[in-house]
């Protein structure tokens, strides 16, 4: 039977009490590893040196095809729904937002209303240099080396909300609350929920890469989210950047977001 990180965090804390050695946990350690098997990847996963997304806004032509990308996600996530009396709390890992607040101090009194208007879809920016990553004691929120997916691991996180503080774009929720009696879709057997007291956000659905599809807000767009390697000048993603002007938010933090914006111009066919 394998132990999770708590405990094996407990595990470590009473080994150190009783005065246990190193070696002795490491070698318990150790059992446990080569008790749960090696790890297999999925042979039809995909891979990239940088994840990245753009969100073509001219290809959005109602509410109704925004709002199916952020149920998509919050149904494959287990994101539960915002209670009315608590408004605050609300938990999301994809929303909108008005071109004024996405997008501070890029205003222009000359863009076209439509644009000002319209509501911008909105999620963590797995950005390049993470603030939140600095910030965590306990590396519950770290980017993966192998691909910048900037990852929350709630069995390590502690709620301290430094994340939430340092995250210049709001791209985090806390749980004040037990949230799974608040999941009021049909739970997703294969993601795990969350309890409370404890940070979630947009993970790229790294569980979804790691089975060979695109992340669930991408898949239900009609084209509208285009999803791949940023390094890869063939991958969809470049190809939208290469093609079009693209934006992102703060870009002045430093923080080199891998969520672009198309604004602007006629969408091609």
């Amino acid at each position: 039977m394998g132990v999770n990180r708590r405990e094996f965090l407990k595990f470590v804390s009473m080994s150190t009490l009783l005065g246990l050695g190193g070696t002795t946990v490491a070698a318990s350690v150790k059992k446990e590893l080569e008790a749960s098997g090696p790890y297999i990847p999925d042979p039809k996963g995909i891979n990239a040196k940088r994840w990245a997304m753009a969100v073509d806004m001219r290809k959005f032509k109602s509410d109704e095809d925004i709002q199916k990308c952020i149920d998509a996600c919050h149904q494959v996530h287990n994101v539960p729904e915002a209670d009315p009396a608590h408004p605050t709390q609300e938990i999301k890992w994809i929303w909108t937002e008005s071109y004024e607040r996405a997008f501070p101090g890029n205003e222009d009194e000359y863009l076209a209303a439509h644009y000002k208007h319209m509501p911008f879809l909105i999620l963590c920016n797995h950005c390049e240099n993470p603030p939140c990553v600095r910030v965590c004691p306990t590396k519950a929120t770290f980017k993966r080396h192998t691909d910048g997916i900037v990852m929350m691991d709630m069995h390590r996180c502690i709620g301290c909300r430094f994340c939430m503080a340092a995250c210049p774009y709001g791209a985090r929720s806390f749980n004040f609350r037990d949230p799974r009696p608040f999941i009021k879709r049909d739970l997703n057997q294969e993601f795990p929920t969350r309890t409370k007291g404890v940070v979630e956000k947009c993970t790229f659905c790294y569980e979804r890469l790691a089975k060979g599809l695109q992340p669930a807000c991408a898949e239900v767009s009609n084209g509208a989210i285009a999803f791949g390697d940023l390094d890869d000048p063939e991958s969809p993603v470049r190809k939208v950047i290469d093609n079009n002007f693209t934006i992102r938010r703060k870009p002045e933090l430093g923080t080199h977001p891998s969520v672009y914006y198309v604004i602007g111009g006629q969408e091609h066919a």
